[in-house]
């Protein structure tokens, strides 16, 4: 039988056990929604890594399945709490338009979210082989290609600019596969599609391997698509500008011989509007004040994820969270986003 004090005593260590314990597993947990492109993929994870990193109370799980349409409606009704988002995106949720036309609540539900900060997801990359023959857009009639997945808003952007360059219409003039990214990848690897499209600064990982081995041509527009009406219209979508990018970033396997024409893309990380202010405001200052560790991950990041960029075609208001951070250090905030 134990003494009543010595009772005492494993009953006192118990407690304190517990109590160490019960602290050391306190952590508040978030879930992060993303796509597998590249740069949204590279920034979200590294954010998410950069915040625990220094907050040992923060953990953020990362989910890089499914479309950026189906991220943002999860956050609107409470499912997540960050997430990939766009300008674009955002735009069609208020206006129930495109992939959101059938959501008869889109309008109010992009009422519950809140944007964090805005980057360059990259420019719109149309690829073919070269030795498919194809040298410009009007070549793609008649073929496979790959746009985006069947409902992220990378399909609308690229369809549109094909449109706009070419006048075809999707489904009628050429095939649009039914791919999410990753499966897209492999099969245009494997030369199962004539055409493939992904949104990414350069150089990027994907394109360098493969035209290690390959012959790679990327396809654009001419001076004069810029001035249509169809392109026009097409660049009135907030989160898309005009851009180029060079003949001779992946070596003498990029058949291009003069820099390609296409849209750039501008994105951001989001949230839902019920996160505490204190939450956000804590991951926002402690990614910005390591910002340099974003940086290091790849030759793009500096370019394109930096203060400069933070409200880079921003048509959402921020979290408070964020506002307060950006307040604090200065910075020049547009006032349809406070």
């Amino acid at each position: 039988m134990f003494s009543k004090k010595l009772k005492t005593q494993i009953i006192s260590m118990a407690a304190v056990t517990f109590m160490c314990l019960g602290g050391a597993q306190a952590k508040d947990f978030y879930k992060m929604s993303t796509i597998s492109v590249p740069t949204p993929f590279a920034l979200n994870t590294t954010f998410a890594k950069i915040v625990q990193k220094y907050n040992k109370g923060i953990e953020i799980q990362v989910n890089a399945t499914g479309a950026a349409p189906r991220h943002a409606l999860d956050a609107a009704n409470g499912k997540t709490d960050l997430f990939f988002g766009a300008p674009s995106l955002m735009f069609l949720m208020s206006k129930g338009k495109a992939m959101f036309a059938k959501v008869k609540n889109a309008p109010e539900l992009a009422k519950n979210i809140r944007a964090i900060f805005n980057y360059r997801i990259g420019t719109y990359n149309f690829a073919v082989y070269e030795s498919s023959g194809i040298k410009a857009l009007a070549g793609i009639k008649g073929k496979r290609v790959f746009l985006g997945p069947p409902t992220g808003v990378q399909k609308v952007v690229a369809a549109q600019f094909v449109a706009a360059v070419t006048g075809y219409k999707m489904n009628k003039d050429y095939t649009a596969v039914k791919l999410g990214f990753s499966a897209a990848w492999q099969a245009f690897q494997d030369k199962q599609l004539d055409m493939y499209v992904n949104a990414s600064n350069h150089p990027a990982a994907g394109f360098s391997q493969l035209t290690l081995t390959n012959k790679l041509r990327f396809l654009g527009a001419g001076d004069t698509d810029w001035n249509s009406p169809a392109m026009k219209k097409t660049m009135r979508i907030p989160g898309r500008t005009r851009a180029q990018f060079g003949a001779d970033i992946y070596g003498s396997n990029q058949a291009n011989t003069k820099p390609t024409e296409t849209v750039a893309a501008w994105v951001g990380l989001y949230t839902r509007k019920g996160i505490p202010e204190d939450v956000i405001y804590k991951m926002t200052k402690t990614f910005w004040e390591h910002i340099d560790e974003m940086h290091s991950v790849a030759k793009w990041a500096k370019d394109a994820i930096n203060k400069d960029n933070i409200f880079k075609s921003a048509n959402h208001k921020l979290h408070p969270g964020a506002l307060k951070y950006y307040k604090e250090i200065g910075l020049k905030i547009p006032a349809k986003v406070m």
